[in-house]
């Protein structure tokens, strides 16, 4: 016998939540591209390519002309900044915003980006009196961003506005307004922010730069915000940091054989051996080069010749204070593959060879 349904009770079936109107139309949007596949026309591709790169070129191009007084203003407000330069903007412009705000960052002007929705539920309090706000939006008019401003102004804070509208609402409330209008989109349907999203990303380039400058920002500064990059590394990273010390240096005496220095070779693995006075005051260096060189002479006895005879007198060595990157750059210049670390008393205070330097990512 079948269940009946209760009194008052819908069937299970008809208790499926409806789909939601975006499901809808996405399934709508499979269909039509399923019922019209695209057809790739190679050469319509490319002139569709360049035609956008010649479209933002133009953009950014016309930004030039564009540099007046307004950005100048911008610049003084950024640099007397005691605080940081909050940039914040909505969607597109916000990735913009966030790609601005890294940019300030890593190049010596303190900036962090704020989502303008986020401000509206707590974020706000992130905003201090020493701070700079740099707002973002194409439109000048999205709605997120305009409900916040009444309370940035209110706390005195000043205001860098960066539209596409010279009579915007971003444009009025800001007090320096930063023109970044583009004569068209990239994108054939002028809906997609193609054209003015890098116009505005080059404007915050042109700020960061610029800022750059005038504090007089250093590589050395960069690499100090980049430890774990390359640049970070190169310009960070010394001699005294990946030098082998101690009983790890490889070094023999001057009266030492042949045999004897291979044997030190051998156990220290730096293919060379420092050639030393007990106080470690240097004599000379015998390499895997020279090893190769005398070989070629019948009448060199490795057990009974003196390293001495035979070592390289004067070789290039370098300070522990210097940077990595200068050992690399002796090593490709001289075609050498290791060096001898010294102090000013031309003592050997440690070693390094070529593995070190790749190990180190210096090279």
């Amino acid at each position: 016998m079948l269940a009946q349904t209760p009194p008052g009770h819908t069937p299970a079936r008809c208790l499926a939540a409806p789909r939601p109107q975006n499901a809808i139309a996405m399934n709508a949007l499979i269909r039509a591209v399923a019922a019209h596949p695209a057809r790739l026309d190679p050469e319509r591709l490319l002139r569709c390519a360049r035609e956008v790169i010649a479209i933002e070129a133009r953009a950014i191009g016309g930004l030039a002309d564009r540099l007046d007084g307004a950005f100048l203003r911008a610049c003084e407000l950024m640099v007397a900044c005691s605080g940081r330069v909050v940039v914040t903007g909505m969607g597109k412009s916000g990735h913009v915003a966030n790609k601005i705000a890294a940019t300030l960052a890593s190049t010596g002007t303190p900036a962090f980006f704020m989502h303008p929705a986020e401000a509206s539920h707590g974020d706000l309090g992130m905003i201090t009196p020493k701070d700079v706000v740099l707002a973002l939006s194409n439109s000048g008019e999205t709605d997120e961003l305009l409900a916040i401003l009444p309370l940035i102004k209110r706390l005195g804070v000043p205001l860098i506005g960066m539209s596409g509208k010279l009579n915007s609402s971003l444009a009025r409330q800001s007090d320096v307004h930063l023109d970044v209008s583009v004569p068209a989109e990239a994108c054939p349907l002028g809906l997609a922010p193609t054209a003015s999203t890098t116009a505005a990303l080059v404007m915050g380039d042109a700020l960061a730069i610029a800022l750059l400058e005038a504090r007089g920002f250093t590589a050395e500064d960069f690499a100090r915000s980049h430890p774990a990059g390359i640049l970070g590394r190169r310009l960070l990273l010394h001699i005294a940091d990946i030098m082998h010390t101690g009983e790890q240096i490889p070094r023999v005496s001057a009266d030492a054989t042949l045999s004897d220095a291979l044997v030190e070779m051998t156990r220290k693995g730096l293919g060379m051996t420092a050639v030393a006075d007990p106080d470690m005051t240097l004599r000379g260096v015998f390499t895997d080069g020279d090893l190769r060189r005398m070989l070629d002479d019948a009448q060199i006895d490795l057990r009974s010749t003196a390293v001495a005879q035979v070592m390289t007198i004067n070789p290039k060595t370098i300070a522990s204070d210097k940077l990595a990157v200068e050992a690399a750059r002796l090593m490709e210049d001289f075609k050498i593959h290791a060096l001898l670390v010294v102090d000013g008393d031309q003592r050997v205070v440690g070693a390094l060879n070529i593995h070190d330097l790749l190990r180190a990512g210096v090279v």
